[in-house]
């Protein structure tokens, strides 16, 4: 146990002395708070009963001609034989039912689409004036209006995680959304997940450094150096703040970026990590370890099929794609059974996209790793693969109770496909979210879309 899981101790005993009366009265910590407040609010709900499908419930359970009831927003039943009680009913004989795909690794609204020569050069998925940037929240570089988010929604997402790009060493917050028509960011950011933020290791933050005249880290080692340092300033940041909340000292002065800090080693505030290579992933383990906070998933990582124990050991998950290789040094030793490997040593496994053009896709990445796990003995059967793009992604999350489950109770965040949802020939005909229609692919859309899908002509010169 490090010390400041101690002292968290030692706080929550003198809250529960005090009695019920002044826990309710503590206040939040300052890492707790959003300054971004949501103001999403769920449509009004097509109540409906799906009647005859395949069933994925994203939990790993198959129901063959099965129903699934809709009501008031969320899931009322799934099973068989399901009693109409007056609602619309869909004939889906022949057609999949799922979960909504959960991208947790998506770029939308920075790196927009189309993506020009000025964009990439200009864009805002990374702050780089420094290595440290954790006071940054890239929810406020968002464009509500990229037609990411449209293209999304009609390949059955229903759920995404905009992270901050992998430059810094610590990049900020994330923010989860649904990809719904809006006109800000915040009138699509979800509510009751964890924060998420970014921090990156390896090639990425050690060539900045280089490329910067020395500004930051410019070796593997000096990354994780800075690392341990900054948690470091942290944790004593954070229990001067526990402190002075107890009345044993003065409330320091506020640093956004301690602070975010502060809520990793806390708990609060949940680390997606991109990290390549085993030595890598192994090294950052080792200081989630050293500093009593838990890393939420691995991205990218192409060599974690070479460490499932410690990924299993550290309760981390592993968000992977299906066929990424060769494309950066750090990514040579990729292959394309990652995920069925991982999954039969029990780690915990998603896929994830980092691009707008595979984040409409993730259920065909789930199909390729599987093809190539079957090509070497590993049989992952259907209802195991959508957990990889449903369940285990709300998990990630911290919203597993929510939605990512096809469970009375859950939110109605359901897709009802064409066919097979790991077939190239599958289209998604229905998507809900909140139980309310977003797509239908049978009518023309109801609301404005972006101008770049009205059509332009192409010059040539």
């Amino acid at each position: 146990m490090t010390r400041a899981m101690r002292f968290g101790m030692i706080v929550a005993a003198a809250i529960a002395l005090a009695g019920p009366a002044a826990a309710q009265r503590v206040a939040p910590q300052p890492w707790q708070l959003d300054p971004f407040p949501s103001r999403y609010r769920a449509p009004p709900p097509d109540d409906m009963l799906l009647k005859g499908a395949t069933i994925l419930d994203g939990a790993g359970g198959r129901i063959n001609s099965g129903d699934i009831l809709i009501r008031g927003g969320k899931i009322v039943a799934v099973g068989k034989a399901i009693a109409n009680p007056g609602v619309r009913e869909v004939d889906a004989t022949g057609r999949w039912v799922t979960p909504g795909v959960i991208d947790v690794h998506s770029h939308d609204g920075t790196f927009v689409l189309p993506l020009t020569a000025i964009d990439r050069e200009a864009s805002d998925v990374s702050e780089t004036s420094a290595p440290n940037v954790a006071d940054t929240w890239v929810e406020t570089a968002v464009n509500a209006q990229d037609m990411g988010f449209d293209r999304a929604l009609a390949n059955g997402v229903t759920t995404l995680q905009i992270l901050p790009g992998s430059v810094p060493i610590f990049a900020g917050r994330s923010v989860v959304v649904k990809p719904i028509h809006a006109p800000t960011i915040w009138d699509m950011k979800a509510v009751g997940n964890v924060q998420g933020f970014k921090m990156a290791c390896g090639e990425n933050p050690k060539s900045w450094g280089a490329d910067k005249d020395n500004e930051g880290p410019t070796s593997r080692q000096g990354v994780i150096s800075y690392m341990r340092q900054t948690f470091l300033d942290a944790q004593r940041y954070k229990r001067s703040v526990e402190q002075a909340r107890l009345g044993a000292g003065a409330m320091p002065a506020r640093d956004l970026k301690l602070e975010a800090l502060a809520g990793i080693l806390a708990g609060d505030i949940r680390v997606n990590l991109h990290c390549y290579r085993a030595g890598d992933i192994a090294a950052m383990l080792s200081i989630a370890k050293e500093f009593g906070f838990r890393i939420g998933a691995v991205h990218h990582a192409t060599e974690a099929y070479k460490i499932p124990g410690l990924l299993r050991e550290a309760g981390t998950c592993a968000a992977v794609w299906a066929d990424w290789w060769g494309f950066k040094m750090e990514a040579q030793d990729a292959i394309r059974a990652e995920a069925p490997l991982l999954e039969q040593a029990g780690v915990c496994v998603m896929m994830h996209s980092d691009s707008p053009v595979d984040g409409q896709r993730l259920n065909i990445a789930a199909a390729k790793a599987a093809a190539a796990g079957r090509r070497i003995g590993i049989d992952i059967p259907p209802e195991r693969m959508i957990k990889w793009t449903t369940s285990n992604p709300a998990k990630l999350l911290g919203m597993d109770k929510r939605i990512g489950t096809l469970a009375p109770g859950y939110q109605a965040d359901v897709v009802l496909w064409s066919g097979n949802p790991f077939s190239i020939y599958t289209r998604a005909d229905l998507v809900m979210i909140d139980g309310a229609v977003a797509w239908d692919r049978s009518k023309p859309p109801t609301q404005a879309v972006s101008d770049f899908e009205v059509g332009r002509v192409e010059v040539s010169q």
